[in-house]
C-alpha cells in the first residue's frame, strides 16, 4: 500500500488522536489505546490527556487519577510515562530494565553503592506499607530517618530506583506535591503477560496510536533493541499491516485506515512533552528541520508547546495561570495570514476552558 506523506500525517493524526473522526471516552482508554503517554511534565501530561478528550477539565482529569485509570512511573528510558496501572510490571521488566542496566554509571557518579540504593528501597517499601501515600518531602524524610543521605540528586535518583524496580510508582498530586505509594497496593491485580506477549502487546499499542512509523521510531520509543523490535513487530502478526510511505517501510494498525482519512484541515494545541513530538525518532513529517530549534531551544530535551495546522506544526506557544485568566503567547514559525490566526486563536480556546479560565492572547 503507498502513502503520500500528506496521507500518511493524516493517518497518522487520527492514530495519535487528535482528529474528531478518532476519539475515545475516558483516560483509561486513552492510555491502554497508546500503552503509554509522555508525562514527565505533569502540567503537559494533564493537557496531553485533555486535548484527546473534548470538553474535559482539569478537574476531570484529576479525578480519573485518582479513580487509578492510568498510574505515572517510569517505564522506559528512564523517563515518566501515564500508563496503565495494571501493566506496570510488564512494562518495566520488558523495557524499565534497560534503564536500570545503565543504573550502576549513574550511581558510581553520585557516589552510591547498590547496597545503599537497595535499603532505600526497603525503607520506602515500609514506609509506605499499609497504603500509604507520600510526598516527596515525606518519601525523603523517611529515606533520612532510615539512614540514607539524599543530598542533591541522590533523593531523586532513590525515588526513581524505587519505581523503576517495581515497588513504588508516583501517585496524584496532592495539591502541588508529586507523591508516592506502593505499586503492588495501588493496582493490585497486574497484568502478566510472558515476554513474547508483552513484545507483540508493546508493538501493537504503539504502531496503534503511532502509526504510520517506522522500526527505528518503535526502538527509540520503548528503548528496546532493534532485533527485539523486529521480532515485537513479527509477533503482532495481522494485528498490524506494513505501508510505504514516499519509499519508507512503516507500520499501521488496519483499525485507522477505514475509513479513509479527509485531508487535514484542523488545528490543534498541544503541549511540548506530547506524543506527538516525543513519540518519534524522525520528526520530518511533522516538523520543518529549521523549526527544531524553536521547539527545542539550546536542544535541552525541553520540548515547547506546539499549534498544529494539518498535523504540521506552525508556532509554538506559552502560558501563564493566574487566578483571573490564562494568558497565551503566539510564536508563529511560519507567515501566518489573519484568518489562520483566527483559527490558531480558536484552537486554544479548548485549553482555556480546560483550565477553566479566559484567555488573552498576544501574538509574538
Amino acid at each position: 500500500m503507498e502513502f503520500t506523506a500528506e496521507h500518511a500525517l493524516a493517518v497518522r493524526m487520527r492514530s495519535l488522536l487528535l482528529t474528531p473522526g478518532k476519539r475515545l471516552g475516558s483516560v483509561a482508554e486513552i492510555v491502554d489505546w497508546f500503552g503509554a503517554l509522555q508525562a514527565q511534565d505533569m502540567a503537559s501530561g494533564l493537557w496531553s490527556l485533555g486535548v484527546r478528550l473534548p470538553g474535559s477539565t482539569r478537574g476531570d482529569i484529576d479525578a480519573a487519577l485518582e479513580r487509578r485509570e492510568a498510574i505515572r512511573t517510569w517505564p522506559m528510558r528512564g523517563t515518566v510515562h501515564l500508563i496503565p496501572g495494571a501493566d506496570a510490571h510488564w512494562m518495566l521488566e520488558l523495557m524499565g530494565v534497560r534503564a536500570l542496566a545503565g543504573a550502576a554509571k549513574r550511581r558510581e557518579l553520585l557516589g552510591l553503592s547498590e547496597q545503599v540504593a537497595d535499603k532505600a528501597v526497603e525503607v520506602l517499601g515500609a514506609a509506605l506499607q499499609g497504603g500509604k501515600r507520600m510526598t516527596r518531602a515525606e518519601c525523603l524524610a523517611a529515606l533520612i530517618d532510615g539512614g540514607v543521605e539524599v543530598s542533591g540528586q541522590l533523593g531523586y535518583h532513590l525515588l526513581w530506583y524505587a519505581s523503576q524496580q517495581g515497588v513504588t510508582c508516583i501517585a496524584p498530586h496532592l495539591g502541588k506535591e508529586q507523591t508516592f505509594v506502593l505499586l503492588d497496593e495501588w493496582v493490585p491485580e497486574p497484568n502478566r503477560p510472558s515476554r513474547d506477549e508483552a513484545l507483540a502487546l508493546i508493538a501493537h499499542r504503539y504502531f496503534r496510536s503511532h502509526g504510520p512509523a517506522t522500526r527505528q521510531d518503535l526502538a527509540r520509543w520503548t528503548g528496546l533493541t532493534l532485533t527485539d523490535c523486529k521480532k515485537a513487530i513479527a509477533l503482532a502478526g495481522d494485528k498490524l499491516t506494513t505501508v510505504s510511505v514516499e519509499g519508507a517501510e512503516m507500520y499501521v494498525d488496519p483499525e485507522v485506515l477505514e475509513p479513509g482519512p479527509k485531508a487535514l484541515d484542523d488545528w490543534a494545541a498541544l503541549p511540548g512533552f506530547d506524543e506527538y513530538m516525543l513519540g518519534y525518532k524522525d520528526r520530518a513529517m511533522m516538523l520543518d528541520e529549521g523549526h527544531l530549534a524553536a521547539v527545542v531551544p539550546g536542544g535541552n530535551g525541553i520540548f515547547q508547546s506546539t499549534l498544529v495546522e494539518k498535523g504540521r506544526v506552525v508556532a509554538t506557544w506559552k502560558r501563564t495561570l493566574t487566578k483571573k485568566a490564562v494568558a497565551v503567547e503566539i510564536f508563529p514559525l511560519v507567515p501566518l495570514k489573519p484568518v489562520a490566526r483566527k483559527r490558531a486563536e480558536a484552537a486554544l480556546e479548548p485549553y482555556a476552558c480546560f483550565v477553566e479560565l479566559p484567555l488573552k492572547i498576544t501574538w509574538s
